[in-house]
């Protein structure tokens, strides 16, 4: 899943960056509202984590001009504030959750992981393609009950294929929703991981292929062959 954080705060925004890459997430950070709410217009970020207190625009202001512009990405304000009030305005302009520092990372990463799923109309934490179960929770994948070990950047591949079962996902949208950089134009980086989790779920030759290619368009992970 891709995020994108504005924290002006560079002590507080580095060691997010950092856990949340450790858990699997791709990250677009900023500290600066007006830089924020660009990237938030340019890509297709599942979940904004927006501080209201920052340099530029603040972050209602962010938000405000976000749903103006019928983007519908879930956001999550973080503030230094507890009152009632700015909880409820926060809510009242779109927030979709709300989060008081300090927090624990651990809960940033729970919110996170709960505004994705309703973002994907998925409320279970486990996806199940066939006989594949992925636990977003416990960050599990299993094929045929057989544990299979991946690693962060093909786990997140394989979750982003899973949350859009059956429709076709363009190389462009997995180079936008899996890598933190921009991916070259030329490069084969989609289609070498693409090949190295298909076999990485191929646990036996009993075990039907899942991952499909659409020539011209991209790939797509169904129980059915398209």
């Amino acid at each position: 899943m891709k995020l994108l954080l504005v924290e002006d705060s560079e002590a507080l925004r580095r060691p997010v960056v950092k856990a949340l890459k450790a858990s699997g997430f791709a990250v677009d950070a900023t500290g600066d509202g007006q830089e924020g709410l660009w990237m938030a217009l340019e890509n297709d970020y599942d979940v904004i984590i927006l501080d209201i207190m920052l340099p530029g625009l603040d972050g209602r202001e962010v938000l405000k001009q976000l749903r103006e512009a019928n983007n519908e990405s879930p956001v999550l304000f973080l503030t230094a504030k507890d009152s009632i009030e700015d909880r409820v305005a926060g809510l009242r302009l779109g927030a979709d959750d709300y989060l008081v520092k300090s927090f624990a990372i651990e809960e940033l990463i729970a919110r996170v992981e709960a505004l994705a799923r309703r973002k994907y109309q998925n409320r279970s934490p486990k996806l199940v393609v066939a006989d594949l179960v992925l636990d977003r929770s416990a960050k599990t994948v299993l094929r045929a009950q057989q544990p299979i070990s991946l690693p962060s950047q093909l786990y997140a591949l394989l979750e982003y294929l899973m949350l859009n079962t059956d429709k076709v996902i363009s190389r462009t949208q997995i180079e936008q929703h899996i890598y933190d950089e921009q991916v070259s134009p030329t490069s084969n980086v989609v289609d070498t991981a693409i090949c190295a989790l298909r076999k990485a779920i191929s646990v036996s030759k009993a075990n039907p292929p899942l991952i499909h290619t659409r020539r011209g368009m991209g790939y797509m992970i169904s129980a059915q062959k398209p």
